[in-house]
């Protein structure tokens, strides 16, 4: 069974930095793509970075220029390194990886490491 696990959340200080990292376990393959969402209450899951097998990278507006996400070169570990942090950065932040493997699409999730930022 895959399981991913989030770690590294805390409460900072706008501006103050903070380093998430998900670590799997169970896959006996390489997850395509992986990447982290955060979700606030009331409102929908968004997605905040993802980063494929080939090192291709995605950012959501709201944090280019801020966060870097980054993945061990073998391992089915992602990073999320976020810098100049904001309250708006507040939320749960969840670990994810999809793809598709034997021709099945696979999609899974962290249960969440909670970011706050205060003002």
């Amino acid at each position: 069974q895959v399981q991913l696990e989030e770690s590294g959340g805390g409460l900072v200080q706008a501006g103050e930095s903070l380093s998430l990292t998900c670590v799997s376990s169970g896959s006996r393959f390489r997850f395509e793509t992986m990447g982290w969402f955060r979700q606030v209450p009331g409102k929908e899951r968004e997605s905040v970075a993802s980063i494929t097998g080939g090192a291709s990278t995605n950012y959501a507006d709201s944090v280019k220029g801020r966060f870097t996400v980054s993945r061990h070169s073998t391992a089915n570990t992602v990073y999320l390194q976020m810098n100049n942090l904001k309250p708006e950065d507040t939320a749960v932040y969840y670990c994810n990886a999809n793809g598709n493997y034997a021709y099945r699409p696979y999609n899974f999730w962290g249960r969440g490491t909670q970011v706050t930022v205060s003002s």
